[in-house]
């Protein structure tokens, strides 16, 4: 069940599983164990003592918590094919508003004591905050149909799965890849995948493993020694690419049929009008869901035993 909550949340841009994670109370076991792929491991595998291979990786809890996730990730996935064909600007909206919920839950991470570290960490999030914003605005990033950019996809969206705040699947928009990786997700669900597809998801599933298990090692590491700034980096870094997410979007490809092969271009809405006032009021909601979400999640945490 905590698995198919994570992966819910990990298939939406936006919202990141390792705060589901944190709020379920699994995610300092969940580092630990995906971080126990060491030397360790392949030693007591390369002595077939695999009681103790399995007891020492957690292998219970990681093999029913990745069933969970897959399953969540295929459950919601051709919805939001179809919300992102059909519902565009409703559905920005809503993305709109869980990343900026997402980017306050990782500033409220950062602790700082004194005027200086303010400071520093202040430059650092504008700065990171202005080269995400030119980065998302970019032309050149955009999809990529190779196997080399799947597996490179896989290994840095990963990453956000184990990272509170930051979400797998809007890193996988920021890459250009969540349409592309979504509809062969569905395709597989109803069978209809080619062998092109096929291979691909199979080298993103690589990519996705190679990165998470580096990744949970470099995590750890860094939230020990580096925890302000490195929360601070990434927070910038989301809030200035919420340009990527703005609900009102100019088609520059109206010929192209496919839509992960579309370019869309920010606008200002023309009047204030109905779509404008449900897109702010779904912003908006979505912003206090997922603010909600992490105070309920903070609150069981202060009151566990």
């Amino acid at each position: 069940a905590r698995g198919f909550l994570m992966g819910g949340a990990d298939i939406i841009p936006g919202v990141s599983g390792g705060t589901v994670a944190l709020v379920l109370g699994i995610y300092e076991r969940l580092v630990t164990a995906i971080s126990h792929v060491d030397s360790t491991l392949l030693g007591m595998l390369f002595r077939r003592k695999w009681a103790d291979a399995a007891e020492y990786l957690d292998l219970r809890f990681l093999v029913t918590l990745g069933i969970g996730i897959l399953v969540g990730v295929g459950s919601l996935s051709g919805l939001m094919r179809y919300l992102l064909w059909e519902q565009r600007s409703y559905t920005l909206a809503v993305f709109f508003g869980l990343i900026l919920g997402s980017s306050v839950i990782v500033t409220k991470t950062v602790t700082l004591h004194r005027a200086g570290q303010w400071l520093v960490c202040f430059c650092l999030a504008l700065a990171a905050a202005v080269f995400a914003y030119w980065l998302v605005g970019l032309q050149q990033v955009g999809f990529h149909d190779s196997p080399g950019y799947f597996f490179l996809c896989g290994s840095i969206a990963i990453c956000a799965m184990i990272l509170p705040g930051i979400s797998g699947a809007y890193i996988l928009w920021l890459l250009g890849a969540y349409i592309a990786v979504t509809e062969i997700i569905h395709n597989v669900l109803k069978f209809q995948v080619t062998l092109v597809e096929l291979i691909s998801i199979v080298v993103f599933s690589a990519g996705c493993a190679v990165g998470l298990v580096s990744f949970s090692k470099i995590l750890r590491w860094l939230l020990a020694h580096w925890h302000n700034l490195t929360m601070t980096i990434l927070g910038g870094f989301m809030i200035g690419s919420l340009r990527l997410m703005w609900p009102f979007q100019q088609d520059l490809t109206p010929d192209v049929e496919k839509l992960k092969l579309k370019r869309f271009e920010p606008v200002w809405p023309a009047s204030w009008d109905q779509e404008v006032t449900v897109c702010l009021l779904l912003a908006v909601g979505a912003l206090s869901a997922v603010l909600l979400l992490e105070r309920w999640g903070s609150t069981k945490t202060k009151n566990s035993p």
